[in-house]
């Protein structure tokens, strides 16, 4: 990049030149001790943690949090800072690097640690000879986040009630903030007709419009100008293609289904009609010399009823928020755009909600030295959206966990104060995992993350099954795992994580709202009735949070 010639503002009282003033040194500390900058986005070592570059000189993705006091509001913030910006680029710089508006208060940059510092030392010494208010209050690292059936619906009564109360999740939308949902596969209503898509669960009128793509890096974000229509429609189809795998298997625990006269398509001799194939990952040993590991390979197994492939809330109409690409990468920055456009474009009318709940199975590891444990900037917007009426289920995260040197050996052991990010988050319903048909005798799960949270916090809230979960598959991830099955197969697969528990509550709380509607836009009371109904397992708080969700209960206490 080029800086411009354009000398920055001076203070109004000069300072003497000398090395302990270079950008990074006293200039620096002094920001690092007012808070503005995390003491580790020094540390090259630390920056590779987060997914930042080490060289000094090499762009990296970072957030910048506008000061709310600045004179004039955020708007004004977000002028001056776009001035601020500019004032340092030249030439196409200009043009290819201009900062995304995250929300009003968030601006995502592409900027090297050299630049940051020179940019927030313009910002201090404009400050000093002008308003006295930076326009900048924290520069935060854009983190890197990770993706964190028919035998467990019934663990958490989904179908006592689906048969009890007709809680199917009809009327409520769900948005899966993930790696996209495969919207070929048929456990969603794929291949339907115009007049039979009111049948689908992710093609019905009402949503197929609202997915988004957040993944690539010129996204503009929907309703954002310079947006086209036409770029706006793939984006909603990209949205709909799952390369990773995981928000698919994530979607199919929370709704869509297969009707009964679906059949096996190992069995089967029709060559029309929706066919199915269930799979399980099972271990396999291999012996090679003296060398003994164990692998995993998927095996089909027999499933008596198609039905019972379904949902939690079978019903539930899902939107597809693309934030993790095919290998699995993406960034907070991502997920925030996703949880903004849910609040202020498709809940832009405070009266009626066209997205009542949201699911992220997505996260990454908390670090006490960034931030306040729950006040980071995501887990704010996460906050920020049940304040409007959302419900925002989060998985607890999978480094419960880990190896110690202990006094004559290294021991593996469970470790406390593991939760993930969005799942500090105080009004999120944060879910662990335990076993999917018999939690009681085997407990949380050893992979799942314990509370407390950093500042004392009881999490998680609940548990829900999250061991060998059988969901769809999409079509990458059976290449991935070399099941081969005919197009137009709906392939299903098991999986394991905090991932798979989260949405078995999303699912349960789609399904108490659609017959209990009057707790719609209420997601702190419903976040209430759901851990006060909650079923303990008698283990450590902690471990378990309120227990095992119930969806029967909660129906039943109000």
């Amino acid at each position: 990049m080029t800086v411009s010639k354009k000398a920055p503002r001076k203070p109004k009282q000069a300072r003497a030149a000398s090395a302990s003033q270079a950008p990074g040194n006293s200039d620096m500390l002094h920001l690092i001790g007012r808070g503005v900058v995390p003491p580790l986005l020094n540390d090259p070592e630390r920056r590779v943690d987060m997914g930042l570059p080490a060289d000094e000189n090499e762009l990296g993705r970072y957030m910048v949090e506008l000061n709310i006091l600045y004179r004039g509001g955020l708007r004004a913030a977000a002028d001056a800072f776009r001035a601020l910006w500019d004032g340092m680029l030249s030439g196409d710089e200009k043009v290819k690097r201009q900062p995304i508006e995250i929300s009003k208060s968030y601006m995502q940059l592409r900027i090297s640690v050299k630049e940051w510092r020179e940019l927030l030392r313009q910002d201090e010494e404009n400050a000093r000879a002008d308003s006295g208010l930076r326009v900048i209050y924290k520069l935060w690292p854009d983190f890197k986040v990770k993706a964190q059936m028919d035998r467990s619906v019934a663990t958490v009564k989904a179908d006592a009630a689906y048969r009890s109360y007709s809680a199917t999740g009809s009327g409520i939308t769900w948005a899966v903030i993930d790696s996209g949902i495969d919207g070929a596969h048929p456990h969603f209503g794929a291949n339907l007709t115009k007049e039979q898509r009111l049948r689908s669960v992710l093609h019905h009128p009402n949503v197929e419009e609202l997915h988004y793509d957040f993944t690539p890096d010129d996204a503009v974000g929907p309703g954002f100008a310079g947006e086209s229509q036409e770029a706006r429609r793939a984006s909603a189809a990209n949205a709909l293609v799952d390369g990773l795998g995981h928000g698919t298997h994530v979607a199919g625990i929370i709704a869509g289904g297969l009707p009964k006269e679906a059949t096996d398509f190992s069995t089967s001799t029709a060559t029309d009609g929706l066919r199915f194939g269930a799979f399980e990952q099972v271990f396999e040993a291999n012996i090679e010399g003296d060398r003994l590991w164990s692998d995993k390979r998927p095996v089909q197994r027999y499933v008596p009823d198609p039905e019972a492939l379904h949902g939690v809330a079978p019903k539930c109409l899902l939107v597809s928020l693309k934030v993790l690409d095919a290998d699995g990468n993406g960034r907070v920055s991502d997920i925030m755009r996703a949880l903004v456009y849910v609040r202020e474009q498709l809940n832009d009318d405070p009266k009626m909600l066209r997205i009542h709940g949201v699911n992220l199975s997505v996260g990454y590891d908390f670090d006490a030295q960034m931030f306040a444990c729950g006040q980071s900037p995501l887990c704010v917007e996460v906050d920020r959206l049940v304040r409007s009426g959302v419900v925002v289920v989060t998985a607890a995260g999978n480094t419960g966990y880990g190896s110690i040197n202990a006094a004559e050996r290294q021991a593996k052991v469970g470790l406390s104060n593991t939760i993930n990010d969005p799942g500090n988050a105080s009004l999120a319903i944060t879910v662990g995992s335990t076993h999917r048909d018999a939690p009681h005798t085997y407990g949380v799960s050893f992979f799942s993350s314990k509370g407390p949270t950093g500042d004392g916090r009881l999490k998680p809230d609940l548990v829900a099954p999250g061991e060998r979960i059988t969901s769809c598959a999409s079509k990458a991830k059976c290449e991935k795992l070399g099941i081969k099955v005919d197009d137009g197969v709906a392939a299903y697969v098991d999986d394991s994580g905090t991932s798979m528990a989260a949405p078995h509550v999303s699912g349960a709380i789609a399904a108490f709202l659609s017959i209990r509607r009057e707790f719609i836009q209420r997601p702190e009371e419903v976040k209430r009735i759901f851990l006060e109904s909650a079923t303990s397992l008698g283990r450590e708080r902690y471990f378990e949070g309120h227990g095992l969700v119930d969806l029967m209960r909660a129906i039943q206490s109000v």
